[in-house]
């Protein structure tokens, strides 16, 4: 049997203010976990078409003394 969203919103507000805060902070989490999840797939495919694009010769890159050396440069 579903509930609606009706009927929940009117139990929730039975609830003690802890037991509100509570459930909206798990509520929340719920959200920022499918966030995450769809920020990971996204960066790994990030990730792949970077390094297909380093395979193919496309990128430009630097030794690791070039880029330690501008991060010096930047923090003086």
């Amino acid at each position: 049997m579903l509930v609606s969203l009706a009927e929940v919103e009117q139990q929730a507000r039975r609830l003690s203010p802890n037991d509100r805060a509570q459930l909206a902070e798990i509520l929340l989490e719920s959200l920022q976990d499918n966030m995450l999840g769809e920020i990971e797939t996204a960066w790994q495919q990030e990730i792949k078409e970077r390094v297909a694009a380093y395979d193919r010769g496309e990128l430009k890159t630097f030794s690791a003394e070039e880029v330690f050396a501008e991060a010096n440069l930047l923090c003086r």
